[in-house]
């Protein structure tokens, strides 16, 4: 079918170039044998040697390669931008063109080799970051394969997905010793790995979610639970502690906040004094204070009013 009867078909996107040439150069090539091109940009239009006389089939030839010559040109130049196409100095024909972008994009050998050589480095110390999802990882080895194919790596299946495999975070340990176990490695291919990857990585996550709020429903519970035991001196007893903050204390004396009662200034001293406070369920605080000139400094008690048992050999120091 001729080229102006393609109006029943959809228009193909010409790959433009954005500085990336090996994949450009693939692009473009697909394109242009689509459109039955290529062998322009490859091979040339015709040359007769001179002195030679032309048959009336050559300048046919000729003049029919000519035409074509310039459609692909035209596909060239739309797809190459004006800041580059400045930079080749002969555009005569489609194949000066190709030949020019390929000498100035694609490099010399030595540059290719130097090239893979980096990227041949960066696939080895590739690893899973802490973090970075099965997808994302994927997608960082994959980028760094193709470079390399491009440069003229041979890059299997078998040798992508035993390098992802032994590059997994640690919490993938148990994932990957059952996938080498239970699946033959050289005819697994990257987009079965990935996907069975894909799925342990939502079940981790799915358990993950739940055991937080399992966890959090628990401190709740817990919570509650021991805020009977904080009074409002702001200390607990035992293993159901909170840490506590002095400024919403309040002076049982006072009733002024920031301060023990043992701490007020407007309070007589007075020996042996406790105090508790119980409602409910509440637990009993207990406080003492003892004037050093009543008793030698070593009979001097203080108590602590976080313990859980206060002992003394003399009963009468007691109120309760």
């Amino acid at each position: 079918m001729a080229e102006n009867d393609s109006s029943n078909f959809v228009h193909s996107i010409i790959p433009k170039f954005d500085g990336h040439y090996d994949h450009w150069a693939m692009l473009m090539e697909n394109f242009l044998r689509s459109k039955e091109y290529w062998d322009l940009i490859e091979n040339g239009i015709l040359v007769v040697e001179a002195g030679v006389e032309q048959t009336e089939a050559q300048c046919k030839l000729i003049k029919e390669q000519k035409l074509i010559d310039l459609k692909a040109k035209n596909y060239l130049f739309q797809a190459i931008s004006r800041d580059v196409l400045e930079t080749i100095l002969n555009k005569d024909t489609s194949k000066n063109i190709w030949d020019s972008m390929k000498q100035k994009f694609q490099g010399s050998n030595q540059v290719r080799r130097a090239q893979l050589q980096a990227l041949q480095r960066d696939f080895e110390i590739l690893h899973m970051k802490e973090g970075e999802t099965v997808n994302a990882y994927f997608s960082r080895t994959l980028t760094i394969a193709n470079k390399m194919k491009a440069h003229g790596e041979t890059m299997s299946q078998t040798i992508i997905t035993e390098k992802i495999l032994r590059s997994m975070v640690s919490k993938f340990d148990y994932v990957v010793c059952s996938i080498e176990e239970s699946n033959n490695l050289d005819t697994m291919t990257i987009d079965e790995l990935q996907s069975s990857l894909f799925v342990h990585e939502q079940r981790m996550k799915s358990h993950g979610e739940e055991e937080q709020v399992l966890k959090t429903s628990q401190e709740d519970r817990t919570g509650r639970g021991r805020g009977r035991g904080v009074f409002r001196g702001g200390r607990g007893r035992g293993r159901g502690r909170q840490p506590y903050k002095k400024a919403v204390i309040e002076c049982f004396r006072c009733h002024r906040l920031g301060h023990y009662q043992y701490e007020c200034h407007d309070w007589e001293q007075k020996a042996n004094y406790a105090e508790f406070e119980e409602k409910g369920e509440e637990e009993v605080l207990l406080m003492s204070y003892v004037e050093n000139k009543h008793w030698e400094k070593e009979e001097v008690w203080f108590f602590d009013s976080s313990c859980s048992n206060h002992m003394s050999g003399n009963k009468e120091w007691f109120s309760n």
